[in-house]
């Protein structure tokens, strides 16, 4: 497998993992807007292992860059470096958020 090869195989990871990562925080937000706190827990630590699986594949693009191994950067990665920020956003105003609704549903 060639460096662009390998930075879009790592580019498609990113997305799918935070992609999966938003499902499971939008769920949660929706569950929480209508006052269902039961599953909410769940589906944000399912989101924070998903969320850690992006990071575990952003670290080896950082790791291999570091060492030298290729410079390659594809639209791919950065779609997925795009992905991945977007959704620890979501996920640190969806705590606060979450956090509103129990406050006003008590």
């Amino acid at each position: 497998m060639n460096n662009k090869e390998i930075v879009t195989r790592k580019g498609l990871e990113l997305v799918a993992y935070a992609g999966e990562a938003r499902s499971y925080i939008l769920e949660a937000l929706e569950d929480a807007r209508n006052g269902d706190f039961s599953n909410i827990d769940n589906l944000m630590k399912e989101a924070e292992a998903l969320i850690n699986h992006a990071h575990k594949a952003q670290f080896d693009l950082l790791v291999t860059e570091a060492r030298g191994e290729y410079a390659d950067v594809t639209l791919t990665m950065v779609h997925g470096q795009d992905h991945l920020m977007t959704t620890i956003l979501l996920k640190e105003l969806a705590v606060s958020l979450i956090e509103l609704w129990k406050l006003s549903k008590k």
